[in-house]
């Protein structure tokens, strides 16, 4: 199982709502949280998923 980063449901590995963001795919519930996220991935992707350390 995945995670929709948007909202937190578990999704299917192959969930019909998916979109790619720099080389991977993430899944997602509902068109809803699909648009959310294409419009800002930065603000859904941990920062350990996009190569820049977290501070601290």
């Amino acid at each position: 199982m995945a995670k929709d980063l948007v909202c937190g449901m578990n999704v299917d590995e192959n969930a019909k709502f998916s979109s790619t963001h720099k080389g991977k795919t993430y899944g997602f519930c509902s068109t809803g949280c699909k648009a959310k996220f294409d419009k800002a991935p930065e603000s859904f992707v941990p920062a350990s998923e996009q190569g820049v350390k977290p501070k601290g």
